[in-house]
């Protein structure tokens, strides 16, 4: 089997190959990275069949740790747009911060709901409000927007249950309790970050006046509002359950109580991401005013389907990561670069670089968590919080940047009624800012925890 410097070739071959796929000749994700596990284990030396049950093994393996937590996820996502749930959220939000900062009540609504939410629909589903309030408060709309895409941001790609972070912690065998935890305090000063370009730089960044139901017409739109603790709760109480196990399995605390006790027993079924996001589930049956076919069959169906699609790329990214486990190539890299001392900041760049290349966060994250888990021991991040760290700062690289090939940078354009160039300036330069900011402060918590 090929070994060496020359398996770092083919394995920067294979990542240019599968973003020339993806974002030039626009081939699915799923299908890209199935081809360039195969090629990259053929072209390894790997027998032949060894590469078929590898690739398998690794999306199996995936599918198993990860699957049904998507799904679960992506439903209670479906289930609280559908409901007008976010926007009772956002209302919720709204009474608390006060008419008189728009901006910031934006990317607070952003910075919650794309925790459940991915960005593109949740800044689809608040575009309505931002727009009204942007009216109604004279706030530039250039202003409104990227306060809320970043808001949005900040925890689409740090926060699980999204899809991305969820697959980036399976894959580098981090904590999820514990990335929801650390995810939550570094995305705030990202989305905080995102917040003061808007409010500076977005101020002088003209757009024309908006157009589209004000905030009143949306909430009518919907025959009944669920209230705000249902609306939260679906979100709320699965972070609880997960936090709850993580804490339960403390060192200390589970010395303390013991592997035999009730409470550990109790913890690490409630509290697992499958058993905490069916309550989420569950509790989103609350939300409608009639439980209907519709409910049950229609927006669950939706749900399925799109995390169907979600489930089906991150095991392709399984299987591409379990390819590199076998070629070591990992070993090998990491030895190289042990000399440099980069530590956190290569999680960063690799996935800077990916998410620039073909324009998808969650394609961006599941690939570089793939590539990064056999380094963690030569950058010293081969600890419980040295995985949870690695997964933050391929996170924080997953911003970096949104342009063209990003389809969120289209939704946030498209419904922002920017022009191309005024979406470069806004989105572009705000996605880099918060970034970059990100890793900063991942950074920093590194110093605190490591």
């Amino acid at each position: 089997m090929v070994s060496g410097s020359m398996l770092v070739v083919i394995l920067i071959v294979t990542i240019i190959l599968m973003v020339i796929m993806i974002s030039k000749f626009k081939i699915h994700p799923f299908m890209s990275l199935f081809t360039v596990a195969l090629l990259m284990g053929i072209t390894a030396g790997m027998p032949l069949l060894e590469v078929v049950n590898t690739i398998a093994t690794g999306f199996g393996n995936t599918c198993r740790s990860i699957g049904i937590v998507i799904a679960f996820g992506t439903i209670i996502g479906i289930m609280l747009e559908q409901s007008g749930a976010a926007v009772t959220m956002a209302d919720s939000i709204l009474r608390v911060v006060g008419p008189k900062r728009p901006a910031l009540a934006m990317s607070i609504i952003g910075w919650i709901v794309s925790i459940p939410v991915f960005c593109d629909s949740g800044f689809v589903i608040l575009s309505s409000l931002n727009k009204s309030l942007s009216k109604r408060s004279g706030v530039n709309m250039t202003t409104m927007a990227i306060a809320l895409s970043t808001g949005l941001y900040a925890t689409h790609t740090l926060v699980p249950p999204t899809p991305g972070p969820i697959a980036a912690a399976a894959n580098l065998h981090a904590d999820l309790g514990l990335v929801i935890l650390f995810g939550i305090i570094a995305s705030a000063p990202a989305a905080f970050a995102g917040y003061l370009y808007a409010v500076t730089a977005g101020s002088k960044i003209k757009v024309d006046d908006p157009e589209g139901p004000t905030f009143e017409e949306l909430k009518a739109k919907y025959n009944r509002l669920p209230s705000a603790k249902f609306a939260f709760a679906p979100l709320v109480v699965p972070l609880i359950l997960i936090a709850f196990n993580s804490v339960v399995s403390f060192p200390t605390i589970l010395n303390f109580i013991g592997k035999e006790s009730v409470i550990y027993s109790f913890s690490s079924f409630i509290g697992h991401p499958i058993s905490a996001l069916f309550v989420g589930v569950l509790l989103c049956f609350l939300l409608p005013p009639k439980i209907t076919e519709e409910v049950t069959s229609g927006w669950i169906g939706t749900g399925v389907k799109e995390g169907a699609t979600i489930i089906l790329i991150t095991a392709a990214g399984g299987s591409l990561g379990a390819i590199i486990a076998a070629t070591k190539v990992g070993d090998f890299i990491g030895a190289s670069l042990a000399q440099y001392q980069m530590g956190i900041f290569l999680p960063f760049i690799i996935s800077a670089a990916l998410k620039t290349a073909q324009g998808s966060s969650t394609v961006a994250l599941i690939t570089t968590s793939t590539i990064v888990y056999p380094l963690l021991a030569s950058l010293g991040l081969d600890s419980s919080m040295g995985a949870v760290l690695a997964t933050l700062a391929i996170g924080c690289g997953s911003m970096v940047v949104s342009h063209a090939n990003d389809s969120y940078f289209w939704v946030v354009s498209q419904f922002s009624n920017m022009k191309l160039n005024t979406a470069y300036k806004a989105q572009t330069v705000a996605t880099l800012i918060e970034g970059v900011v990100g890793i900063a402060g991942v950074w920093i918590l590194s110093l605190i925890v490591l």
